[in-house]
């Protein structure tokens, strides 16, 4: 089967256009002729040449080079005008493209897995979507006017070159088909790959740049900083070593070549006027070979003009293709998949049905035929061994991920058979790091139910035990976080994230480790919030700290992506298995003291 041929960057962008491709053709349009009129003040000139040989020595004859002037003045004005007019047209048809690709973007990514984000950084997505969108302005705003320009030019060019002495018209276009073929040296066959992989460098530099930055608090409290900076210093060197290897090892010889004919086309003149010089003598046509020879002399100045445009619009044209290639990988990132005739769940009963899972380029599975039943109203609870998959089964449940096998049921109704929306009404989260917008206290707990009102949020902030934070915060619910030096704790800002559970209201609240970033003080609190969070609700947590679980209903033991044991506390305590292992050793953790003289037990 032969493989689909992959279309130009041209192509490629003008599907983004959309309502504004009239506009950018328009600007097209205008290009060309504004070229063409920037032609016509060559013709006055020669025109004025020819007119002040002929006159020659009685330059007072030539009485038509003042309306030759203006006519070269009125040209090269309506020339600029008509430029402006097109780049107008161009850079908001640009403009508007770049702003689509961003809307269509952030669209697709709005349908992929939430998964999908742990294994893309978002400096690396950033670099990708905004980054790359910015990129391809300068082909439809720039490049492509020139193009369509230049070609236009040099169809003038050609005309001009061959109306009045073709051979001396031929020098000039040698010199143009060297320089040419320097420029498709330089960018063409093998060396295009080389713009690609100086993307890629950029790209692994842009992502460890952001990681780094991420990193700098950890970095200075463990006094790392060279050891951390080897990462970043690696991506800046592949990056600068590929910039090197494409300058240096690639363009230097062509570019030479191309500035040295393109700037010194006039050279090519010399040998053929000398040429033709004996026959204008005997024909005694000297006045005509000299007005022709000093218009084409003047003329050649444009060849470089024109091939430097060329030259950028194809280094345009080359950034533009990498810069689509990077907005492809997150226009084909996977979406969710949604059901044509999708169910409604019937109750908040949740059941994990022989579900695996495996995460993408993974040997080994997170998950092997885990099942088990959360009752409405239960709270079960899932622990385990670090790595032994807790977190990877609370996020199926929502669809993070899909399954791989099997599958995960909301009131008997299969996830992936839901609608989304549906899905995300039913469920509550409430994470280990969660992260508050900087907005007020109001909006930030309203993001759960951005149609509720005042009073409901204050009355979820009350059941979350926040009324101690709001009530020291220079403006209430409507301090901004972080702002003039308003910072909360990390128990803190958990106990507003849980105030979002408890105004979204959901039937179903997953905690994942909910209280591990809270102090002693933050901990009753959360837990006191907890009880109302989750009365009456289907509850699944995932913990670490087994004093937590002590009560829940059920006990999901997880070990190596599978179900270890499955009981109370008190059932998995008699069966002196896993879990009896992992409480014994959580309580002598708990009894863990640091004596006066420096022993530690």
């Amino acid at each position: 089967m032969n493989k689909k041929k992959k279309k130009s960057p041209l192509s490629r962008l003008m599907a983004y256009t959309e309502s504004y491709r009239g506009l950018l053709f328009g600007g097209l349009f205008l290009s060309a002729v504004s070229m063409v009129l920037g032609m016509a003040p060559y013709i006055c000139i020669w025109l004025v040449m020819r007119d002040l040989i002929a006159a020659a020595p009685n330059w007072t004859q030539a009485t038509e080079i003042t309306k030759y002037g203006w006519l070269a003045f009125g040209f090269a004005m309506g020339g600029i005008v008509v430029y402006f007019a097109a780049l107008m047209c161009t850079h908001l048809a640009a403009f508007r493209t770049a702003s689509n690709i961003r809307k269509r973007g952030m669209a697709h990514l709005m349908k992929t897995p939430l998964g999908f984000f742990d294994s893309n950084a978002s400096g690396l997505l950033r670099n990708r979507l905004d980054g790359a969108a910015a990129e391809t302005e300068t082909l439809l705003a720039h490049n492509l006017a020139d193009i369509v320009g230049t070609v236009a030019m040099f169809i003038a060019m050609l005309v001009l070159m061959f109306v009045f002495d073709w051979r001396m018209g031929a020098a000039c276009i040698l010199a143009a088909i060297i320089s040419v073929l320097s420029m498709f040296t330089m960018m063409g066959g093998k060396n295009a790959k080389l713009m690609q992989e100086y993307q890629a460098a950029q790209d692994t530099m842009s992502k460890a740049g952001t990681e780094y930055v991420r990193g700098i608090p950890v970095v200075k409290v463990f006094q790392q900083t060279v050891y951390s900076f080897k990462a970043f210093k690696q991506a800046i060197e592949d990056y600068s070593e590929k910039a090197e290897k494409y300058t240096d090892g690639v363009c230097r010889l062509p570019q030479s070549v191309n500035l040295t004919f393109t700037e010194g086309a006039f050279v090519f003149l010399i040998p053929v006027a000398l040429f033709l010089a004996p026959s204008a003598l005997s024909s005694g046509d000297i006045a005509g070979f000299i007005t022709n020879f000093a218009f084409y002399a003047v003329f050649s100045a444009i060849i470089s003009t024109a091939l430097a445009k060329i030259m950028f619009a194809a280094s345009g044209s080359m950034l533009a293709n990498t810069a689509l290639n990077r907005i492809d990988t997150v226009m084909t990132a996977p979406v969710l998949s949604v059901s044509e005739h999708p169910k409604t769940p019937n109750g908040n009963r949740v059941e994990f049905k022989d579900v695996s899972f495996t995460y993408e380029g993974a040997n080994t599975p997170a998950l092997s035929n885990v099942s088990f039943v959360a009752e409405p109203g239960q709270t079960v609870a899932l622990v385990g061994p670090s790595g032994g998959g807790k977190t990877t089964a609370a996020s199926l449940i929502p669809r993070f991920w899909d399954v791989t096998e099997g599958c995960v049921e909301v009131g008997g109704t299969d996830v992936r058979d839901m609608d989304p929306h549906v899905l995300m009404e039913h469920i509550a989260f409430v994470f280990q790091n969660n992260r508050l917008f900087k907005t007020s206290i109001l909006e930030n707990v309203r993001a759960a139910k951005p149609g509720a009102s005042r009073e409901e949020v204050l009355k979820a902030l009350q059941a979350a035990q926040c009324m101690g934070i709001i009530e020291k915060l220079p403006e209430g619910i409507d301090t901004v976080i972080g702002s003039e030096g308003t910072y909360l704790s990390g128990g803190e800002q958990q106990r507003i994230a849980l105030a979002r559970a408890v105004l979204k209201d959901a039937p179903i609240v997953v905690l994942d480790e909910a209280t591990a970033f809270a102090d002693p003080e933050n901990e009753v609190l959360i837990q006191k919030a907890f009880a109302t969070l989750t009365k009456g609700k289907t509850v699944i947590m995932i913990a670490h700290r087994l004093s937590t679980v002590t009560g829940a209903d059920k006990i999901i033991v997880l070990d190596g992506g599978k179900v270890a044991e499955e009981g109370t506390h008190k059932a998995l305590l008699e069966k002196d298995g896993l879990y009896a292992g992992m409480w014994k050793e959580y309580n002598q953790a708990a009894k863990w003291k640091l004596q006066s003289e420096g022993e530690v037990r």
